[in-house]
């Protein structure tokens, strides 16, 4: 089942007690304990739980009967009748060997509970008794340090407002790993109708209607779901492009894949296997993409890695091939296990869940900060979103605001999941949000819709940020613009003459969607590009640094383009003297021209022209007119 049933790894007792060593004399009592650890061991818990109360009713200080009920209701997450057995079997002996071996689990089991200053007495206890189990020691300091940090913390509480989404949403018996598109319209899950084996998981969709309400889960796709288990997926911010996990009955490396579909029109293409870059033969399942679809995280326990279940990366290249998986390394994986990351769309900020950092018990959810090409330091989430339960699977929205997450609680027939939808209180959002840009792409003339390149640059860094196409069928491109950075967007397009625009998010705290349709012409004689990311300070002609960018595209379609020959025009608007103004749009344009010859461009090729305020293309007696007015142009002779 690809759902992360939350694993308790059991420890084997320190001391395997022998039937001479057992605190019973009754016959029939040790041979219902025998009996029940058959069970207990394949995992038939309710047969273990039954034979072990039998053996109790037989000899009610049988202590290892009530510390191996202990375990069974551990390894069932029935933690509080852990407690009850395991607390019975502590009371019923002076054997310090036996107590060691009840207290490292009573301590776990305290901690599971909430109940943080037993767990640090009982833990305590443990550790000044063990002097020969080296992991077990190590285990019991990491639960040492979880419940000596929940302690101090437990306080400390921020108001999320939680709240379960609706029945409309929440109508299956199990439903977990939310994920959203950057716009929040479309709510992607996955979903399963029971415990049983005979139920498999799907991923459904739920659209937000008009009213804001979340409208009837769908099954995504009939290329995607099959009668068999299709879960844990991502989308990429547009909502193109889905990776999701299936562990049986497509052809895959190891015991679970990622697969790949992608969305053309209103269709998802058939899935295929990522590959044996990223698939192995050991498990791989909780995907999570960057905005633009290039950069993957996801979990795996192949060898190599820093613990059990590690975090993994793969980026796709040039060729469209995605790059050998390499470890996430330290400081986000640790000997623990570290599952369900999350890279919100501003690609600085990663989520994931952990049992190897310092936390309230079991999982707690972490994010760690991008600091150049590598992460910072993972930092507590804290309450309430981490407790003594596990959680995981956290979904932030592209502006920060809300989060959504699935919880699930453990009942006598088996685990019940819902998806919960909060608000991020404003000193707990992240430092930097996103907004996005959308739009069509379309053949100016025509009116055709084209499938293009979009490239989104920072200026300041001259560095290519993300990288996404238009829908070849309806046009349509959507780009995340992340707070903190000037930035340069690129559509291209074979045969096409390229568009520019320009985002400044430097310092903007305006997170309004922003729609953009993006008109191409054909790169022939006569065509036009207005260059928005040429910057000249006021009155002057010397290009500023952060300029380069667009020079560097200038080359770019010229070199692929070799037999086109350009005009560099420069326009100012009517502010000041025209002889002026006619000789400052003449010495923008030689700038321009300058730079690309100094590149290698043949000077038979460019001609630099200036027209000072004589071609306005808006009016001048606005400000937003007269800098439309304010131009340099590519014009193809």
């Amino acid at each position: 089942m690809i759902r992360l049933l939350v694993l308790w790894v059991c420890f084997l007792p320190a001391v395997l007690w022998a039937q001479s060593t057992l605190s019973t004399k009754s016959k029939k009592a040790i041979e219902l304990y025998t009996q029940a650890d058959n069970y207990r061991v394949r995992g038939q818990h309710q047969q273990a739980i039954d034979l072990l109360n039998e053996a109790i009713a037989r000899d009610k200080k049988f202590v290892e009967a009530y510390y191996r009920l202990g375990l069974v209701y551990m390894s069932t997450k029935r933690y509080p009748l852990a407690v009850q057995n395991f607390e019975m079997a502590a009371s019923l002996t002076t054997d310090v060997k036996k107590l060691r071996v009840i207290w490292f689990d009573l301590g776990e089991a305290y901690l599971n509970t909430g109940h943080y200053e037993k767990a640090v007495a009982t833990l305590q206890d443990f550790l000044r008794a063990e002097n020969q189990n080296r992991q077990k020691a190590d285990r019991a300091g990491q639960l040492l340090r979880n419940a000596e940090f929940a302690r101090q913390n437990q306080a400390l509480k921020a108001h999320y407002n939680q709240r379960p989404l609706s029945d409309t949403v929440n109508c299956f018996a199990l439903q977990y790993f939310p994920v959203l598109t950057a716009d929040q319209q479309e709510l992607i899950f996955t979903r399963r109708l029971g415990n049983g084996a005979e139920h498999d998981e799907d991923l459904v969709i739920s659209r937000k209607e008009s009213n804001g309400r979340w409208g009837k889960p769908q099954s995504i796709s009939k290329n995607v779901n099959s009668l068999l288990n299709e879960g844990t997926c991502t989308i990429s911010a547009d909502g193109r492009k889905l990776i999701f996990t299936s562990c049986v009955g497509r052809q895959s490396f190891g015991s679970c894949d990622l697969y790949e579909t992608v969305k053309i029109g209103n269709d998802w293409t058939v899935p295929k296997n990522l590959g044996p870059n990223v698939n192995s033969m050991e498990w791989e399942s909780q995907p999570s993409l960057s905005a633009d679809g290039r950069t993957l995280y996801f979990v795996s326990d192949r060898r190599g890695g820093f613990g059990r279940r590690d975090i993994w990366v793969s980026r796709l290249d040039e060729s469209g091939q995605w790059t050998k998986a390499r470890n996430l390394g330290a400081p986000v994986n640790t000997q623990g296990d570290e599952i369900s990351p999350f890279i919100h769309v501003n690609d600085q900020v990663l989520y994931f869940a952990s049992t190897g950092h310092t936390g309230f018990g079991g999982y707690d959810i972490f994010y760690s900060e991008r600091t150049g090409d590598s992460w910072a330091a993972p930092v507590n989430l804290g309450r309430p979103l981490n407790d003594h339960e596990d959680q995981f699977s956290l979904f932030i929205t592209a502006d920060g605001q809300k989060g959504y997450y699935s919880h699930e609680e453990n009942t006598l027939s088996g685990s019940v999941s819902r998806i919960y939808e909060m608000d991020i209180p404003e000193l707990q959002q992240i430092k930097y949000k996103s907004n996005y840009v959308r739009g069509v792409v379309s053949d100016r003339k025509t009116g055709e819709k084209l499938k293009a390149k979009i490239e989104l640059y920072s200026i300041v860094q001259n560095r290519r940020v993300s990288m996404v196409e238009s829908d070849s069928i309806t046009g349509e491109y959507l780009m995340v613009l992340t707070q903190g950075a000037e930035y340069a967007l690129y559509v291209n397009k074979a045969g096409y003459l390229f568009q520019s625009l320009n985002f400044n998010y430097s310092e903007t705290t305006d997170l309004e969607p922003i729609i953009r349709n993006i008109l191409l012409d054909k790169a022939v004689s006569g065509s036009v590009a207005v260059l928005k990311n040429l910057f000249f300070d006021t009155d002057k002609y010397d290009l500023k640094e952060k300029s380069v960018t667009e020079l560097e595209k200038i080359i770019y379609f010229l070199s692929e383009n070799p037999a086109i020959t350009i005009e560099i025009s420069g326009h100012t608007d009517n502010t000041g003297n025209p002889a002026y103004n006619q000789q400052l749009s003449e010495r923008r344009a030689q700038a321009v021209y300058n730079y690309l010859i100094s590149r290698g461009i043949e000077a038979r090729r460019i001609q630099a022209k200036g027209y000072g305020q004589t071609r306005p293309v808006a009016s001048n007696t606005t400000e937003e007119g007269k800098q439309l007015n304010r131009r340099i142009e590519f014009l193809i002779r």
